[in-house]
């Protein structure tokens, strides 16, 4: 299936891979630690999700999407791109843990992956644009 891609989108999907699991891997222990001593789940996926955005901002920008743009109008996007994200994780927290009373750890993990494919397609070609001759 990635065969059938572009080179340039398949090295950015692996880029974005790349990035993506080593930021995750460290804020998803964050979560861990901010949770165990004592910070709400909401409030921990609110700060570590926070110190992501700014994180990965200049790594998917220079080397994920190789993007020369204007840095203010890519960083709103970013951060827009990233509020989206957000949203869609406090709510699913809300619904899977609140009402649903699944494990908090769990559900935490699934959503990082459940949201990295629409935030690639919008980093893609909503923050980082490649311009076309």
């Amino acid at each position: 299936m990635l065969s059938n891609l572009p080179r340039d989108t398949r090295q950015q999907l692996v880029r974005y891979g790349i990035v993506g699991l080593v930021s995750n891997a460290v804020l998803y222990g964050a979560y861990l630690l901010l949770s165990a001593a004592g910070v709400g789940h909401k409030a921990s996926m609110t700060s570590v999700y926070c110190a992501g955005v700014l994180g990965t901002f200049l790594f998917n920008r220079r080397w994920t999407f190789a993007h020369t743009g204007a840095i203010p109008g890519a960083m709103f996007r970013y951060i827009a791109t990233y509020a989206i994200g957000y949203v869609f994780n406090v709510v699913s927290l809300a619904v899977m843990v609140d009402y649903a009373g699944l494990p908090h750890q769990w559900v935490m993990l699934v959503l990082v992956f459940a949201c990295a494919g629409i935030i690639f397609l919008l980093q893609r070609f909503w923050c980082f644009p490649t311009r076309r001759a």
